[in-house]
């Protein structure tokens, strides 16, 4: 799977908005500041568009 400069949540990339690259399951991944607070708080709305996001608890 490629990895393309692009939030995984909002398909924004890197020359509209920033983005920051963060490694999961052995692979890595994009996510956009706007984002940074669902990967942290709601990680189940990422259910499908991350790996594994299912089994992810909120910090």
């Amino acid at each position: 799977m490629e990895n393309k400069k692009t939030c995984l949540v909002c398909k924004r990339d890197h020359n509209e908005v920033p983005v920051t690259k963060f490694f999961y399951q052995d692979t890595h991944f994009y996510i956009c500041p706007q984002h940074i607070p669902v990967l942290i708080h709601d990680p189940q709305k990422l259910v499908g568009l991350l790996p594994g996001a299912e089994d992810m608890q909120a910090g």
